[in-house]
């Protein structure tokens, strides 16, 4: 299995490329400029590799939640790479792709609480769980909305209390104030990346869900981050 992973929803973009369970990587904290980077570093893990586009199994990408002009980034740049070498698309969570990551971090990790900064005083947040095959399994529907709306789901009460990860830690003390004694670790500097989007999607491809090209659209929590061009999440 080959499959190319991009991500450019937070200031960590990257891209990773998966050949038969191994990884190779690029990636770079950035304030901006996405764009003119996550093409370079897509060819540079295919001249690495010696691979052809048109020789991908699929193409992944972080579809979100996220900064709106880096979530529309990725998925164009993954639409129009598709479109060029016939290849389907895999969109992944970008909440998703943080829970695995601390679930490959530490395998003691079950239960994944994952917060995003969302800007404009909000989080974007999912809870996930370990399936049997080790990949991240939402339990409901990702979530926008105040720090102090994020609840664990009645299910998570009692047994082992879950990990948490992503930026909403950091940018909005009271969440964890509000979850601490329910949660086992923070893992506050963690952001979500083309590894685990590559991971992610492998899972996905074996299951048969591949979309067209033309399918590779992100996704927005907030419904109003449509209206207009400002760059925020």
């Amino acid at each position: 299995m080959r499959i190319l992973a991009l991500d450019t929803a937070t200031e960590n973009c990257s891209a990773a490329l998966l050949i038969d369970g191994r990884l190779s990587s690029r990636e770079a904290l950035l304030e901006r400029d996405h764009a003119a980077r996550i093409l370079p570093m897509v060819d540079e893990l295919l001249k690495e590799a010696g691979i052809a586009l048109t020789e991908l199994g699929a193409i992944a990408f972080g579809r979100g939640p996220g900064a709106f002009t880096g979530v529309r980034l990725a998925a164009s740049v993954a639409q129009g790479l598709a479109f060029g070498a016939g290849v389907p698309v895999v969109p992944v969570s970008d909440l998703r792709a943080l829970a695995q990551r601390v679930m490959d971090l530490d395998p003691a990790a079950t239960r994944v609480l994952a917060c995003s900064d969302a800007r404009m005083r909000e989080v974007y947040w999912g809870c996930f769980e370990r399936s049997p095959s080790g990949i991240a399994a939402a339990l409901a529907d990702e979530r926008v909305g105040k720090p102090t709306a994020v609840a664990l789901p009645e299910r998570w009460h009692g047994g082992a209390p879950p990990h948490a990860a992503g930026s909403g830690f950091a940018a909005y003390p009271e969440l964890r104030s509000a979850l601490g004694g329910h949660l086992d670790k923070v893992h506050e500097g963690l952001l979500p990346r083309a590894n685990e989007i590559a991971v992610v999607a492998a899972a996905e491809v074996a299951q048969g869900r591949t979309f067209p090209a033309e399918e590779a659209v992100p996704v927005y929590l907030r419904d109003d981050v449509t209206h207009g061009s400002r760059n925020s999440h």
